[in-house]
C-alpha cells in the first residue's frame, strides 16, 4: 500500500488523477502455453484489440500482461483514473472483464476462481506491488483525453469546410489555428 486518497491508504502511486497498479503472479507448472494462448485470445477480444478503445472498465489508460522467467511468471500492469476502490468496483461489476480475468488467472498460483469478491480482492492485493517510481507523459483523465480527441476531430471538420475560411480569419481564433497548425 503506497498512496493516500483522502487519508485512506491504497495500492500504487498516483500522478494527478491517475494511479498505477502492478500485479505479479507465479504461473502454475505446465500452464505457460495455455496462459499464453489465453492472452492471445484476450488480445483479439473487442475493446482489447489494437485500435479498439472500448475496454469495459472505462477509466483504464492502458493494461498489459507480460510473461517472463521462461513463462513461469506473469505481470499485469495498468494505470487508471480515480481512486483504487472505484477502479476495483468498476472491475468487479464489469461482467466481461471479470470473465476475462477468470480465463487468464486460472493459470496462476493462488487463484481459486471467482468464489466471492472478498476472496478475489484479497487475491489481487496479495499480488500487488507498488511501483518505485511512476511518471506520465500527458495530463488528463481518459474521459478528458477522449473529449479532446472528439473536439479535435470536429475542429478538423470545420477547417476542411469551404465556407470556414472567412470565419477563421477572425483574430480571436488565431491561438486555436496556431495550435492546430502543429
Amino acid at each position: 500500500m503506497a498512496t493516500s486518497e483522502g487519508g485512506i491508504t491504497q495500492p500504487g502511486l498516483s500522478v494527478g488523477p491517475t494511479s498505477e497498479f502492478s500485479l505479479f503472479f507465479r504461473v502454475k507448472p505446465g500452464e505457460g502455453p495455455p496462459l499464453r494462448a489465453a492472452l492471445v485470445d484476450l488480445q483479439d477480444t473487442p475493446g482489447y484489440r489494437p485500435g479498439d478503445y472500448g475496454m469495459a472498465v472505462q477509466t483504464i489508460h492502458e493494461a498489459r500482461f507480460v510473461m517472463f522467467d521462461d513463462d513461469t511468471r506473469l505481470a499485469f500492469v495498468t494505470s487508471f483514473d480515480g481512486p483504487w476502490d472505484a477502479y476495483m468496483e468498476d472491475f468487479f461489476t464489469s461482467g466481461p472483464t471479470l470473465a476475462l480475468f477468470d480465463v487468464i488467472f486460472r493459470h496462476v498460483e493462488g487463484y481459486d476462481g471467482l468464489p466471492d469478491l472478498a476472496a478475489l480482492r484479497a487475491f489481487i492485493l496479495d499480488a500487488e506491488q507498488s511501483a518505485a517510481a511512476y511518471a506520465r507523459n500527458y495530463g488528463g483523465t481518459v474521459r478528458e483525453i477522449r473529449k479532446a480527441q472528439r473536439v479535435n476531430n470536429a475542429f478538423q471538420q470545420v477547417l476542411d469546410h469551404p465556407q470556414a475560411a472567412e470565419i477563421l480569419q477572425h483574430p480571436a481564433l488565431k491561438p486555436l489555428l496556431d495550435e492546430a497548425g502543429d
